[in-house]
């Protein structure tokens, strides 16, 4: 109880620095965001040929379907790939993204075990073309990628999906990560209003500080029993340095950077977004404002591998899932 009374009183929120949506949309997303930018993350197609020119790791693009004659060749497109995922250009929030990871005998198995025929994928190709899953509806894009094979140290902590994780970055300074574990209940997706549990990272080391499920307390995955106190991002600098990079790449001031780990590539850029959600402050325990308030106070013009150094210096936090380790084995 004494948890959810330190979320619970709005000047409580204020001490802790939480920033709602009306400042996160007028002080930050409106003096940042030029909106003339927005298509460059808003596209993912666009998104990953532009993080080609700047050299930053994207998924491999297998290839796209822009229209219903291309639909019916799909089976070629795809023949002699065993993994792969199909998503829509300007789809969001997960939706309409179909992971195939395996095929058996012509059938297209996904992570749940469940099989689709080549029909059931070209009929997905098509929805995703008529706008079924775009935002407003309008006309889309399939695009086909290889599937990402994620680092086996944190297969433990997800069930069915790749685990990825969101860094908030602010004129190029990562200010806050989090990773997203897929659960049952989540449908193996890395979404956290449908049930994945949320892991606030430390900026300085890519430990992870606290869990969240459902807005509550979470010490270890609801379906794998694993203990959240253990998880620790690898490659973190890597991770980080690629995220605060996307700053360069799309002149955008404040976004959120999905990124996964891919076993043989490392650290990956998934996808981009210019209206980030706040749930991070959540599995962070912690608001955005002032470190929000910290970076505006920097000069300009600070190479990316310095503001990564800056930002872990000075938003190092220490686990509170330690924290309740030790004292859990101190009375114990």
């Amino acid at each position: 109880m004494s948890w959810l009374q330190n979320w619970t009183w709005p000047t409580r929120l204020r001490d802790k620095g939480i920033i709602g949506m009306n400042r996160r949309n007028i002080r930050y997303i409106g003096r940042y965001n030029s909106r003339r930018l927005y298509p460059l993350v808003d596209d993912k197609l666009k998104t990953k040929l532009l993080a080609q020119q700047y050299g930053i790791t994207t998924p491999e693009l297998i290839g796209t379907v822009g229209t219903q004659f291309g639909v019916k060749h799909i089976g070629d497109m795809l023949t002699g790939h065993n993994g792969f995922v199909i998503k829509p250009a300007k789809g969001s929030g997960g939706k309409g993204i179909l992971v195939i990871e395996k095929v058996v005998d012509n059938q297209f198995v996904k992570p749940s075990g469940a099989q689709q025929t080549l029909e059931d994928v070209e009929r997905h190709v098509s929805n995703i073309l008529s706008g079924l899953y775009s935002l407003g509806g309008s006309p889309d894009v399939a695009i086909i990628e290889t599937l990402i094979n994620f680092e086996e140290s944190l297969m433990a902590y997800t069930y069915e999906g790749v685990p990825d994780i969101r860094v908030i970055v602010f004129k190029g300074y990562p200010v806050m990560a989090m990773m997203r574990l897929s659960t049952a209940a989540s449908d193996g997706k890395a979404n956290l209003h449908q049930g994945a549990v949320g892991v606030g990272l430390n900026i300085a080391t890519g430990e992870a500080l606290r869990g969240v499920q459902f807005d509550r307390p979470c010490f270890s995955h609801p379906d794998t029993g694993h203990d959240l106190a253990s998880l620790v991002v690898p490659q973190w600098d890597t991770l980080l340095n690629l995220a605060a990079g996307c700053y360069e790449m799309t002149g955008l001031g404040y976004l959120g950077t999905d990124m996964v780990l891919d076993r043989q590539h490392g650290p990956m850029l998934l996808e981009l977004n210019a209206r980030p959600g706040l749930a991070i402050q959540m599995t962070n325990g912690e608001g955005l404002r002032r470190r929000l308030d910290l970076i505006e106070r920097q000069p300009e013009g600070v190479a990316v591998e310095e503001r990564v150094a800056f930002a872990q210096h000075h938003f190092a936090r220490k686990s509170e899932l330690v924290e309740t380790s030790d004292t859990t084995l101190s009375s114990a």
